[in-house]
């Protein structure tokens, strides 16, 4: 009989944000698996460590989850992931995968997934807290209200088309392409703030566009509230 696979999300980075069931799931698993070259170096372990009970009991392994856009890399790199994970499942082992935010939500780990599924072993998805829920409620406001309708963007494939969109606009990972993000946001009218590594230790937080620091790091989260209308 084979294991069971859960795709954990760990939040987007303060450990207090993790839910309960996380935790429990982390701490039953036979085998928890991170993405990153190093477990050390994984920001998903680094998250969760200080609530791994007796981490010596279970295998701690990393996996490699290259940040490229070549589909031919990627796509090897998946199957390799995937084929890391089956072996445990074939072991009978209960395997959780830890992943940034929620599984559902611009996840490498998704792909994964699928693959697993699609080879006919048993997966969950365990939701977490989202960067950009987190992000809003670090800025102390909401995100929609009413009518207003969300739009999440991945920045790292253009963004001019959603800049025009009605609503809030939350453009996530933006620190590849911040300069000409930057540009854009200077001549977007609404409310516009960044939260970059949203609760970190190095979490930094801008109110306008022209506060930005174009060096700022990929976990850089920008939420654009549309311009509220008078009369």
């Amino acid at each position: 009989m084979a294991g069971k696979l859960y795709g954990v999300g760990v939040g987007p980075g303060d450990p207090e944000l993790l839910t309960l069931k996380a935790l429990r799931l982390i701490n039953e698993a036979d085998v928890i698996m991170v993405p990153g070259e190093e477990v050390e170096e994984s920001l998903a372990y680094k998250i969760v460590k200080d609530h791994i009970r007796d981490p010596h009991l279970r295998k701690i392994a990393a996996v490699s989850m290259p940040m490229t856009k070549d589909s031919k890399v990627l796509e090897a790199n998946h199957r390799n992931a995937a084929n890391e994970v089956e072996e445990y499942l074939d072991e009978d082992k209960t395997v959780a995968f830890l992943t940034l935010g929620d599984p559902t939500i611009y996840s490498t780990y998704i792909y994964v997934h699928k693959l697993v599924e699609k080879d006919g072993y048993n997966t969950e998805i365990i939701s977490g807290i989202t960067s950009f829920c987190a992000a809003s409620a670090r800025l102390n406001e909401g995100l929609v209200e009413k009518e207003q309708m969300l739009h999440v963007v991945p920045s790292s494939y253009g963004i001019e088309d959603a800049l025009r969109l009605p609503g809030t606009r939350v453009l996530m990972k933006a620190g590849s392409k911040m300069p000409q993000i930057k540009q854009m946001l200077k001549e977007t009218n609404g409310k516009i703030a960044m939260v970059e590594n949203c609760g970190m230790e190095n979490e930094k937080v801008y109110l306008s566009p022209e506060e930005i620091d174009e060096r700022a790091g990929y976990y850089s989260l920008i939420i654009i509230k549309e311009a509220e209308r008078l009369g």
